[in-house]
């Protein structure tokens, strides 16, 4: 039957999934976990939905802050 490449392919989705995510803000396991209970569909919208990459702070010139000592 066609059960084992289903469930093959629901996995192998949700790990695309995971990784494409990987640097947003639930990051992979959350996206993981997201298309696991979900379904890789939902955890796709998901990602699309969510803010882009996490960026580190900047002041107001751009400029990445340090933290003083």
């Amino acid at each position: 039957m066609m059960i084992p490449q289903l469930i093959a392919l629901y996995l192998v989705s949700s790990l695309v999934v995971a990784i494409l995510g990987s640097n947003r803000r639930f990051g992979f396991w959350g996206y993981l976990f997201a298309s696991f209970l979900l379904t890789p569909i939902i955890g796709m919208l998901l990602y699309l939905a969510t803010d882009g990459p996490m960026r580190k702070k900047t002041d107001q010139r751009g400029e990445k802050e340090t933290a003083q000592k």
